[in-house]
């Protein structure tokens, strides 16, 4: 079988959510079925070290698909053009974007529709474009992958999409992320928050991960707990971040918020394994791998309860409205009062973590891309 594979977020240093998910499954599905080809897709030059297997032929197509136009030409011409006149069997996007001229099958990978439900959090023409063109995709895909039972109904609701045309796989996390030892965490400390325990938030900033409200939260907590618990906000400006920048300003407890930038996946294991709790604000996730990420650190979580977050979480975190700051400040407050709690909610995290892996995604997503074929 000759499959390809949209890899355009195969970044080296700059993997997001759907890149972890092309990357580590089909590290996997590569290695595992040799007897099959396998075309890699990038719009920009590769990284080496994402041709995992000798089954896998790297593509190079032009235009760079860096804005909405150039996404349209990216997908209906050059990747169309490619797929045609190289007798591609399916081609799998993991990113969800698909060619509507091709005729053969294709498995689009749709995270979430996030930009179904909050056009305003995107930039004006990246929000019509997802808007205009994600029903079409959905439509036309042989098959459609999500990875969550949330994320399914929602795309189910919306687009009036069949349930059994919809596979759920979902995500896991790197084995990177293990549980510190209390050196370590003493040592990350010093470097990070100045000894002091700290909680962590993980993700892009952004409308939809809810940052502003979340230093807000903080600042509510401070006022209500006498001690010199840190806030670390670890990852990078995407858009409309005013929001995030005024809640900063404004706090009296600012020289206490960190931002620790982007790191890569060593560096991020040591930040969220030395943190007293992970907060994930978010209003809106087709899974949210930072939350598994904790869990497999032995992190203790408070997470919003919508969408698919108290499916991944489940008795590993507390919930709080997080269109609400007090609630958030509230559920900071219990998990800085109660190493019961704390205690409690880990131990719950090794249970709930062994229901996603990767190993359990690849396979599941190979099912999948069979099914297209069916």
């Amino acid at each position: 079988m000759r499959i390809a594979v949209n890899t355009r977020l195969l970044l080296k240093g700059k993997l997001e959510g759907i890149g972890w998910f092309t990357f580590e499954n089909f590290l996997r599905i590569t290695q595992q079925h040799p007897e099959h080809q396998f075309f890699f897709i990038f719009d920009r030059p590769y990284d080496k070290s994402f041709i995992f297997s000798d089954n896998i032929t790297p593509i190079v197509l032009r235009p760079q698909s860096r804005h909405p136009f150039l996404w349209y030409i990216w997908f209906e011409w050059s990747v169309y053009r490619f797929i045609k006149n190289n007798s591609i069997d399916v081609f799998v996007s993991n990113d969800g974007y698909i060619s509507l001229k091709s005729k053969i099958p294709q498995l689009a990978v749709i995270h979430d529709i996030n930009f179904h439900y909050n056009p305003q959090g995107l930039p004006f023409l990246t929000s019509w474009y997802l808007n205009h063109f994600f029903p079409k995709f959905a439509a036309k895909a042989t098959r459609i992958v999500t990875v969550s039972q949330s994320s399914k109904k929602s795309i189910v609701e919306s687009y009036g999409i069949k349930e059994d045309k919809i596979d759920v796989v979902y995500n896991g996390a790197s084995d990177v992320f293990r549980p510190l030892t209390q050196t370590e965490i003493s040592n990350v400390r010093v470097e990070i928050s100045s000894s002091e325990p700290y909680f962590v938030f993980v993700g892009a900033f952004n409308p939809r991960k809810n940052v502003g409200s979340l230093i807000e939260a903080y600042a509510v907590f401070r006022e209500q707990v006498q001690t010199a618990v840190k806030l670390v906000l670890v990852g990078e400006p995407m858009f409309k971040t005013s929001e995030i920048s005024r809640a900063y300003e404004q706090s009296r407890f600012k020289h206490d918020i960190i931002f620790a930038g982007r790191r890569e996946v060593e560096g991020l294991r040591d930040i969220v394994g030395a943190s007293l709790a992970m907060i994930y604000p978010s209003h809106f996730e087709g899974f949210g791998i930072p939350i598994l990420e904790a869990m497999k650190c032995d992190i203790p979580l408070a997470v919003s309860n919508t969408t698919s977050m108290p499916e991944v979480a489940g008795d590993a975190a507390i919930y709080f409205d997080p269109a609400n700051v007090q609630s958030i400040a509230d559920s900071m407050v219990q998990l800085f009062n109660s190493n019961e709690l704390r205690n409690r909610l880990t131990a719950n995290g090794r249970v709930q973590r062994e229901k996603f892996s990767w190993d359990i995604a690849a396979a599941k997503l190979y099912e999948s891309i069979l099914k297209c074929l069916e």
